[in-house]
């Protein structure tokens, strides 16, 4: 479901200001949004404000550059209850958010899970293998295979069948390529083995 970003309070100063006006100028008349809460003119006296503000603390003087400061603050928080208002009213519906000039979140790409990862051992000619937790999984059924990717069965050696999802295989050549894959053994049977994995060994 959409949500609207509220990114925009990290923005420079420049282009927060830029944002804000293109909210407020959204915002007027559009009837999707017909009470904005706080109200745009409150919410744009603050905007008002926060641009006398920069233009004051321009010569450095630290009693400015607080002030500004301080309108700074007041300003994103009006605007973030804007933007609340309006992920309200929108309920999740993207052109809506960007009607009101806001910007929605992206959705999230599926994190795609690795059945099995190769990394460096604890210790030269050592490779650490990770498997995916399987929920019920009973024991874990790792495999290797030296330099070349085996067509069948009979080019796998089991290294270890164990009841941990990590095996740490030792005793390999350095400097050679190895292939690993994993299959789990299940209460309904075993699975298939994983794609294969080649890591060098180091």
């Amino acid at each position: 479901m959409k949500k609207v970003l509220l990114n925009f309070v990290h923005h420079s100063l420049k282009i927060k200001v830029s944002d804000y006006h293109n909210v407020i100028a959204k915002l007027t008349g559009n009837p999707t949004f017909p009470t904005p809460d706080p109200s745009l003119a409150d919410t744009e006296a603050l905007l008002t404000q926060l641009e006398s503000a920069i233009v004051s603390a321009s010569d450095g003087s630290h009693t400015a550059i607080s002030a500004l400061h301080d309108c700074e603050i007041a300003t994103d928080k009006a605007f973030r209850g804007l933007a609340l208002y309006v992920d309200k009213i929108a309920d999740g519906d993207e052109t809506k958010i960007l009607s009101a000039g806001f910007q929605a979140n992206k959705d999230r790409t599926p994190r795609v899970k690795v059945p099995l990862l190769a990394n460096d051992g604890s210790h030269s000619g050592s490779v650490n293998l990770i498997s995916d937790t399987h929920v019920q999984g009973c024991a874990y059924i790792f495999r290797v295979s030296k330099d070349v990717l085996p067509t069948d069965a009979s080019g796998w050696t089991v290294v270890a069948t164990v009841a941990q999802s990590k095996y740490e295989v030792s005793g390999l050549v350095v400097g050679c390529y190895y292939y690993f894959d994993v299959a789990i053994v299940t209460p309904t049977g075993t699975t298939d083995f994983c794609a294969p994995v080649k890591k060098l060994v180091v």
